[in-house]
């Protein structure tokens, strides 16, 4: 029999990766097609012109141009409005 409590792994040390999410590309830089510009969880910031969505929400441009950002109201289904932020690329 041994002495000492034999030195099992430990219940902490699970930490996740980092996803990096955020913008990647601010107001009035230059975007190529296919550059990323916002990684996102959710539609924080939803594409306008020649901007798509991808499968995990990431915005990402279809033409080269100018990153521009503004502030649209948006209707809702049941009537009301809300502010919503845009991506385009113009």
């Amino acid at each position: 029999m041994s002495k000492t409590k034999s030195a099992g792994t430990t219940r902490l040390g699970r930490d996740s990766k980092p996803k990096y999410l955020g913008v990647k590309l601010y107001d009035g830089q230059k975007a190529q097609p296919g550059s990323i510009i916002i990684r996102q969880r959710g539609l924080k910031y939803i594409p306008g012109k020649n901007v798509r969505r991808g499968h995990d929400d990431t915005l990402y441009a279809i033409k080269s141009g100018t990153v521009k950002f503004k502030q649209i109201t948006k209707k809702r289904f049941d009537g009301n409005r809300r502010k919503a932020k845009m991506v385009e690329v113009i």
